[in-house]
């Protein structure tokens, strides 16, 4: 386990997965991050790569070639190696493997950054291509916040506030956790969500199309709370298990397959195409008040 910490945060990260485990505010004295109970879902904060969501049937072609892979990809399973670490930041690296190849046949660095920056923790993705063709690849968060914060509160008492007055439509997921092909209307001209734990009885809420590039976790019965910034991010879920007490706000560079896919992975919806020995990098925050 890794720990970074500031005079405000500490966070600890586990080598599988790069994923944080533990976020603790010295001044709120509140835990942030789901506990992991198994009883409902046993994670965190997944990475999620070198795809989001499901693919239709659990494979993809490439160049004409079968391959097979689990929802949300395996870095979430993967060992990563830490580099560059100081008390306030770690480098978290993947590279593929024989392993991995068989699976996803391209050759790839991915480094995961955590910076603590005050009350806020930067997240950055850093993806190469060190192989000679071009890559396809898609990456996402996945974490999962308490809900509720403090005691004698509940999880209806809490509200997601976006930045932006929303008119945008949800993609339902099928039992497969494909992304049906009609969307449902869903904001009209709102930008705040009451949490109720039926919201996600039929699976995440997806978007495609939010205008907003923040959403805050809060409650009128506290003034704690979290905020998640996304920008340019393009696609959002949010998600909880049933009847658990978190919420997972995750935003996305990448889909899950649509009921029609071709599952072709160069013509997957999201999916990032990257030239060999080129870079991309995004980043994302999380702010504990």
């Amino acid at each position: 386990m890794y720990k970074i910490e500031n005079d405000i945060l500490i966070v600890e990260i586990a080598e599988k997965g790069a994923e944080i485990q533990r976020i603790f505010n010295k001044e709120t004295l509140l835990e942030y991050i789901w506990n992991g109970d198994p009883a409902y879902w046993a994670k965190h904060s997944p990475v999620l790569f070198p795809i989001v969501g499901s693919l239709k049937g659990g494979k993809y072609t490439y160049e004409g070639k079968e391959y097979a892979l689990s929802r949300h990809g395996f870095a979430r399973d993967k060992i990563f190696e830490a580099e560059n670490e100081s008390p306030e930041s770690i480098i978290l690296k993947l590279q593929d493997t024989e392993d991995t190849f068989i699976a996803y046949p391209f050759h790839f660095e991915l480094k995961i950054t955590y910076t603590l920056e005050k009350n806020k923790v930067n997240v950055h993705y850093g993806i190469t291509n060190t192989g000679s063709n071009d890559m396809f690849f898609s990456i996402g968060a996945h974490p999962a916040f308490r809900v509720p914060l403090t005691e004698g509160a509940k999880f209806e008492d809490y509200q997601l506030t976006f930045n932006e007055f929303e008119n945008t439509a949800r993609y339902p997921l099928n039992d497969e956790g494909l992304l049906k092909e009609k969307p449902e209307i869903f904001f009209q001209h709102s930008n705040e969500l009451r949490l109720k734990k039926p919201l996600f009885y039929k699976d995440a809420l997806v978007f495609k199309t939010l205008q907003s590039s923040s959403i805050t976790i809060e409650s009128d019965r506290t003034h704690h709370g979290i905020t998640v910034d996304f920008k340019g991010f393009p696609y959002m879920g949010i998600w909880s298990a049933k009847d658990a007490d978190f919420v997972c706000i995750e935003p996305w560079l990448g889909i899950a397959d649509n009921e029609n896919a071709s599952g072709k992975l160069e013509e997957k919806e999201g999916i990032i195409s990257l030239e060999p020995d080129k870079y991309f990098g995004a980043q994302w925050s999380m702010s504990f008040f």
